[in-house]
């Protein structure tokens, strides 16, 4: 490939939040890597369920690892979202065409995104305007089959490129943990109103000392055929679009006429 047809290849940037070892980063490194200029910038050990938690009052470490054929890539001591701040700032000196982040090791439909690490790189690239998208398998195993999360992860990510996509664009992908063959295709939904009915299980340690282990059941309020629960439900890659603008804008409205100071 010549010198000039390289430099016109988008700059990709991938992270996660389950460590740069992880399956689910390989596999999404390999479903895109030909698409684009690959820089991968990810966390050195797993960081799930860490929201948008940024480091501060402790130094944050940036090391090569030669860990991807052909691509260059970088393990950090921070969070997902630190990653994307360095990757920016230390390592591409510029910002991206597209941030993805992912494959992640279980769901992050509904109230998930609130929590996932994985999410919050995507978003925090969007805050950046980095157009961006997370992906996410629904099974927690390292043995996990990635075969249709590449597959789909790939044709989202074509799309993405092909589209003039908004510089504040967060797309949720999450892929149903079937054989690739039994997905019925992509539906781009709502985000479902589900949630944990979290419970805390009391313990001792050896020592005798009180702890708590935190479990809970996941249930789905949505009874709707648009929402991102009922798509994986049924077989379908679900992609919703996200904001990180959390004003209620329609409640903003009503206070402005009701409330009287």
């Amino acid at each position: 490939m010549s010198k000039s047809k390289k430099s016109k290849l988008p700059v990709i940037l991938i992270t996660n939040d389950d460590g740069i070892m992880a399956p689910g980063i390989r596999s999404l490194v390999e479903a895109v890597k030909d698409l684009g200029k690959v820089v991968v910038v990810a966390p050195d050990k797993p960081q799930s369920g860490m929201g948008h938690a940024i480091t501060i009052g402790h130094p944050l470490r940036l090391q090569p690892v030669a860990i991807f054929e052909g691509v260059e890539a970088w393990q950090c001591s921070g969070t997902p979202v630190d990653c994307v701040k360095l990757a920016v700032d230390k390592v591409l000196h510029r910002k991206p065409d597209i941030c993805l982040s992912g494959i992640n090791h279980g769901a992050n439909h509904s109230i998930n995104v609130i929590y996932s690490g994985t999410m919050s790189a995507a978003v925090e690239a969007a805050i950046e305007s980095i157009p961006s998208a997370g992906f996410s398998l629904l099974d927690h195993s390292v043995e996990a089959d990635f075969t249709g999360a590449r597959q789909y992860a790939r044709l989202v990510v074509q799309q993405m490129l092909k589209t003039k996509l908004d510089k504040h664009t967060v797309l949720n992908v999450n892929i149903p943990a079937v054989d690739a063959e039994l997905i019925k295709g992509v539906k781009i939904c709502k985000q479902a109103y589900a949630k944990y009915e979290e419970d805390f299980i009391q313990r001792s340690d050896p020592n005798g000392k009180k702890y708590f282990w935190l479990t809970g059941e996941f249930v789905n309020f949505d009874k709707g055929r648009d929402s991102d629960v009922w798509a994986l439900e049924h077989n379908y890659v679900s992609v919703v679009p996200v904001q990180f603008d959390l004003t209620n804008y329609v409640l903003k409205s009503k206070l402005e006429k009701t409330w009287k100071f």
